[in-house]
């Protein structure tokens, strides 16, 4: 019981923060609310018991992606307005609507098989020492989050003012 009401508060979060995200006139505000999509992704995987693949979302989308967009945002000038309105906001639409109608034409039509039992066994610490333990892959790790910092260092010293 508690499970379904988690479930449908979180689905109204993402389609109401999604939403806000194409409909936002403000592009930092847009990014926020994608962050908070992010966030209730996350919450989807928590509830269906994956724990790894919410530790995940949240250390690499909202702390990775919605950062690096929300600095790119900040160090770019002259964004107060967002992008303007054009001429193709109605072909974008139809063609949302199609993509949107063939999903669900997809999903209704699907044979789903539904398991009733939960995994019992949580699946971080077997997959964390995979992945870091020995012969794993901490230094490919280490790697891209130094090439990370040194991109955003280069884009604070490439955006500053002279």
């Amino acid at each position: 019981m508690v499970t379904d009401i988690v479930f449908w508060l979180l689905a109204i979060l993402s389609v109401g923060a999604a939403l806000t995200v194409v409909l936002q006139r403000n592009i930092f505000r847009a990014a926020l609310s994608l962050v908070l999509c992010f966030l209730a992704v996350a919450g989807f995987y928590v509830i269906l018991n994956a724990d790894f693949l919410a530790a995940v979302q949240v250390l690499i989308y909202v702390g990775g992606i919605g950062i690096l967009i929300v600095l790119a945002i900040m160090l770019t000038r002259d964004v107060q307005q967002g992008s303007p309105s054009n001429r193709l906001r109605i072909p974008a639409l139809i063609a949302a609507i199609l993509v949107f109608a063939v999903i669900a034409f997809a999903m209704v039509n699907t044979p789903w098989q539904i398991s009733t039992a939960a995994p019992t066994v949580p699946t971080t610490a077997t997959l964390a020492g995979r992945l870091l333990g020995e012969g794993g892959f901490i230094l490919t790790v280490e790697i891209t989050a130094t090439m990370l910092l040194a991109v955003v260092l280069g884009a604070i010293v490439l955006m500053r003012e002279k």
